[in-house]
């Protein structure tokens, strides 16, 4: 297993002294985390975004294993050769590798925020994930994705149906059967950062709810989680006022705390 370099977008000021770095989810892209990078710009953050392996411009390979996708993010440091991310937050995929990248190497993020994240996923989440994953290489058209998703962003809606027409559909593919026991409970359990989880609502879909958020939460005094009310598996699509909300009030009241 090697590192590939993942490419990157930003928002904010250059010489931020905040840095964060937003990982998107399986068959997305850099660009669909624009919600929480115009949130921290706006806050005062240098926000970096990455196309992960396989996805957008990014590198196509043969590994799509967890371990790679998180050892890419190990290896995506902020600019200037600094070593610490302030901040990284994760979405489904994204919060896997995320959650895995900052047990195995401490020190690479002082905090991570982990947005519906895919920490175990059962055999009917993977149904759900395989059936939205066809559906968007079966037609990733705008006019698609707005008649799924009608309330969404018109940026999303565009974006969306563009990260289906540049992700690899092998990769996506792959990154399912590559990864037969999706599992990241332990290396969640490891943390020894602030982590808050934004979840999504279960009478909407999560997959990040019931047996599964007790157990996290009971493995690790130091993860706490916030359920985004009326939101799906996206929340910063589906509600993003009251996502960008909850992640505000996470990292306010967590530097309240002095943690």
């Amino acid at each position: 297993m090697f590192p590939v370099t993942l490419p990157r977008i930003s928002w904010g000021e250059p010489r931020a002294t905040r840095r964060a770095l937003l990982v998107h989810g399986l068959g997305s892209t850099a660009a669909l985390m624009w919600r929480y990078g115009v949130a921290l710009a706006e806050d005062g953050w240098r926000a970096d975004a990455v196309d992960l392996r396989g996805h957008g411009a990014a590198p196509r390979v043969l590994d799509y294993s967890i371990p790679a996708y998180a050892a890419d993010l190990v290896h995506a440091l902020p600019a200037h050769g600094e070593p610490t991310w302030d901040l990284v937050i994760g979405h489904s995929l994204g919060g896997a590798a995320t959650a895995l990248a900052a047990a195995e190497a401490p020190g690479w993020t002082r905090r991570v925020v982990l947005v519906d994240p895919a920490i175990h996923l059962s055999d009917h989440d993977r149904e759900v994930v395989r059936r939205s994953q066809e559906e968007a290489f079966a037609d990733p058209t705008e006019s698609a994705v707005r008649a799924a998703h009608p309330r969404w962003h018109p940026h999303d809606i565009e974006l969306k149906a563009l990260a289906a027409r540049q992700a690899s559909r092998w990769a996506v593919e792959q990154t399912s059967l590559q990864n037969p026991a999706w599992d990241v409970r332990e290396a969640v359990a490891r943390l020894d950062i602030d982590v808050d989880i934004l979840a999504a609502d279960p009478t909407v879909y999560s997959i990040f709810d019931g047996p599964l958020a007790s157990e996290v939460l009971a493995s690790n005094d130091r993860v706490r989680m916030t359920v985004v009310a009326g939101a799906g598996h996206s929340p910063h699509r589906d509600k993003p006022e009251e996502t960008i909300a909850e992640l505000r009030r996470v990292l306010r009241e967590r530097r309240t705390m002095g943690s």
